[in-house]
């Protein structure tokens, strides 16, 4: 009898290795018939027993974790590339992304979003332009060519690009409106018209009240910055082909900049499959546990894009240490370092005299229970073979009893 072929896919799937496959098909050759429910039970066990015995009892799995990561940190680029195969977006990879992730910071330097089509949709190329033009946030500042200040009639001159204003389907009118509508201080008068294409479209914004020139320069300011169509932080789309394999594919948008709550509510998307490398954001929208993904695969593509082949267990271990009071912390003193009860291990770490200090002034007391502050007091660890306390009972060994009686 010998391992099926689904069953063999099966094991490879859980990350068993050919050698134990190979070993498993030799033994089950010296039996005879067995059932297939047997089989199914024969695997799932050897399956369990393969990843309980990944790692050995007292090893120190956070030291090889760190050393896994760690080692090979220290030969990644330090600069900033393209996002894949799209030229006009960037993304931060590299140490520096490690770094944002590791350290838990709040605002990754380059978000960015990749925006699945609903399925009927997916190969329209037409459509996800229709829906991507309806994501990208749309500012004044982009419809404007110039601005300037007319200091002697109290007023700010705005040349408009009718082009945009055609292409976002944004009418003169809607313009005025949006703007008296959000700053309720101001009158807007709009000269020229859409219909005569070389014709220039000039907007006069003045104050209901007298204003000097530096109100009038950041009233200007505060003009520029009203949103008038769009997604709030989505500054910039681009459609990409994804090849799917056997010939299928589908078009995604990826996104420069990431507002996951409003992208969700976007008709016409798969909002199953939205995915944004804001941990923070993830966090507060989805919970701890996609925000634990979210830090595993941003790890392992920083790590693979370098060409480096670091074993998932160990990215795996750091996110639930970072995720595992369900709350997300750096590592590092103001997280799961600080979050240490022993003084002797936050010293060792980072700020020695000042945790020293600390510790005197408010008579701490350091249990020595970890790792590192045993090996600081130049005792043994509790781990491998010191994980184990052996007692000898030398009342047995010297074959007498307990009651002063030779046994």
């Amino acid at each position: 009898m010998s391992l099926t072929p689904e069953l063999v896919a099966k094991l490879e799937r859980e990350g068993v290795s050919k050698a134990v496959i190979e070993q498993l098909n030799e033994k089950l050759a010296s039996y005879g018939k067995i059932s297939e429910d047997k089989m199914e039970k024969i695997v799932d066990r050897v399956i369990k027993s393969y990843k309980r015995a990944l790692v050995e009892p007292g090893e120190n799995v956070g030291v090889v974790a760190a050393q896994s990561v760690g080692e090979p940190g220290t030969q990644m680029t330090l600069r900033t590339f393209h996002f894949v195969g799209v030229k006009e977006l960037n993304v931060t990879l590299g140490l520096p992304r490690l770094i944002e992730i590791f350290d838990a910071r709040s605002k990754p330097t380059t978000p960015t979003m990749i925006i699945p089509i609903d399925k009927k949709y997916s190969k329209d190329r037409d459509k996800a332009f229709e829906i991507a033009i309806k994501l990208e946030e749309l500012l004044v500042d982009d419809v404007v060519d110039s601005s300037t200040i007319d200091m002697v009639n109290d007023r700010i001159i705005f040349e408009l690009n009718p082009n945009l204003l055609r292409n976002r389907g944004i009418s003169l009118e809607e313009l005025k409106e949006i703007l008296e509508s959000r700053i309720k201080s101001i009158e807007v008068k709009i000269t020229g018209s859409l219909k005569k294409k070389d014709e220039p479209i000039y907007m006069e914004v003045s104050s209901k009240r007298e204003l000097n020139i530096q109100q009038l320069n950041k009233l200007k300011e505060r003009i520029l910055k009203v949103r008038l169509k769009g997604i709030p932080k989505i500054r910039r789309t681009v459609i990409r082909k994804v090849e799917l394999g056997n010939g299928d594919y589908e078009y995604v948008i990826a996104t420069e900049g990431s507002n996951l709550k409003e992208v969700m509510k976007v008709e016409g998307i798969d909002r199953r499959r939205v995915y944004t490398n804001d941990i923070f954001e993830v966090y507060r929208l989805l919970g701890v546990e996609a925000a634990r993904e979210v830090i595993i695969r941003e790890a392992i593509r920083v790590l693979e894009d370098q060409g480096l082949d670091v074993n998932i267990r160990h990215v795996m271990l750091i996110a639930d240490a970072m995720t595992r009071t369900g709350r997300i912390k750096q590592i590092g003193r103001h997280g799961i370092v600080g979050d240490k009860s022993s003084v002797l291990a936050k010293a060792a770490f980072e700020l020695t005299t000042k945790h020293l200090y600390d510790a005197a002034a408010r008579s701490a007391v350091d249990n020595l229970l970890g790792n590192a502050e045993n090996i600081i007091a130049g005792q043994p660890i509790r781990s491998g073979t010191g994980h184990v306390k052996v007692y000898l009972d030398l009342l047995k060994l010297l074959g007498e009893s307990e009651d002063g009686g030779s046994t």
